[in-house]
C-alpha cells in the first residue's frame, strides 16, 4: 500500500505541491478507497461484525477523548475528528462527488484545501483497510458485535499487526489537523473557502465543501492547534503501544470488560 506525498522538508523549502500534483494524488487515493470498499474486490466488507466494530471504535474514541470533548475550545475539533475523520462516518457521498468532477476541483479549491482533502482520503483508506483486518480476526475468533470488548478487541488488534500502518494512520490525523490549523491562520484561505461555496455547489462538490468548512470552523475555535494535536495523537500512540504490548488495561478504562 503506497501513498506518495511530498515530504515536509520539500514543502518547507518552497516546493509545495501544486494543483495538478495534488489532484492526481486525490484521483489515485479515490481509486484505492473505492476498491477497498468494493465487496467484489475486498470480500471482507461482507463480514457482519464490521459495522459493529466501527461503532465500537467510535464509542471507544469518544470515551478516550472525553476530556477534549468536554472542553469548550476543543469540543468542536474533537467532534470533527471523531465523526468526519476517525470514526464510522460514511465518506461515500463525498468521494463519489470528487470522482465525478475531478477536473473541476482544480479550479474550485485552493492547493491547501486540496491537500487537506487528499490526506483525509488517505486516512479513510488506511482506517478502512485496518478495520477490515481487525474484523477478520474477530470473525475468525467467532466474535460478533455483542462480543466485542476491550479484551477481544485488543487480541484482534495485535493479531492484525501492521504497526507501521497504525503509526501512519496517526500521522495522517496529525497532518490533517496541523494543515487545518495553518489554514485557519491565513485569512485569504478563509476567504477563498467562502467564495468557493457557489462554485462547489455548481460543480457537484457540496459535500466536500461542507467537510472542509466543518473542519475549518472547528479548528478556528482552538486556542492552540499544535498543542491539541499533540495531546490527541500522543494519546492514540500510547494506546497503540499498550495494545501491541498486551497490557491489561490499554485504554485506561479501569479494566472494564467492555466500552
Amino acid at each position: 500500500m503506497v501513498f506518495a506525498r511530498k515530504s515536509r522538508s520539500e514543502e518547507a523549502a518552497g516546493d509545495a505541491p501544486g494543483r495538478h500534483w495534488v489532484t492526481h494524488r486525490i484521483g489515485r487515493l479515490l481509486g484505492m478507497n473505492h476498491r477497498a470498499r468494493d465487496v467484489r474486490v475486498e470480500p471482507r466488507n461482507r463480514l457482519s461484525v464490521l459495522p459493529g466494530l466501527q461503532r465500537w471504535q467510535s464509542r471507544r474514541l469518544a470515551r478516550s477523548h472525553a476530556d477534549l470533548l468536554a472542553a469548550a475550545d476543543s469540543r468542536a475539533a474533537t467532534s470533527f475528528f471523531l465523526s468526519d475523520l476517525y470514526g464510522d462516518h460514511d465518506v461515500g457521498l463525498r468521494d463519489r462527488e470528487m470522482e465525478r468532477v475531478m477536473p473541476m476541483m482544480q479550479r474550485v479549491l485552493s492547493p491547501a484545501m486540496l491537500m487537506i482533502a487528499a490526506d483525509a482520503i488517505e486516512l479513510a483508506v488506511l482506517s478502512h483497510a485496518l478495520d477490515l483486518r481487525v474484523a477478520e480476526q474477530l470473525a475468525i475468533a467467532g466474535i460478533d458485535e455483542a462480543g466485542i470488548n476491550v479484551d477481544s478487541y485488543a487480541a484482534a488488534y495485535r493479531a492484525t499487526g501492521h504497526r507501521r500502518l497504525r503509526q501512519r494512520q496517526i500521522q495522517r490525523i496529525e497532518s490533517v489537523g496541523l494543515a487545518l490549523g495553518d489554514a485557519v491562520n491565513q485569512p485569504w484561505i478563509a476567504r477563498l473557502l467562502r467564495l468557493a461555496r457557489g462554485p462547489a455547489r455548481l460543480a457537484g462538490l457540496l459535500e466536500l465543501q461542507r467537510f472542509l468548512e466543518r473542519g475549518f470552523d472547528a479548528f478556528g475555535q482552538l486556542d492552540d492547534v499544535p498543542a491539541f494535536m499533540r495531546r490527541l495523537c500522543d494519546h492514540e500512540r500510547s494506546i497503540s503501544a499498550r495494545l501491541f504490548a498486551a497490557e491489561r488495561d490499554p485504554f485506561g478504562f479501569g479494566e472494564a470488560p467492555s466500552v
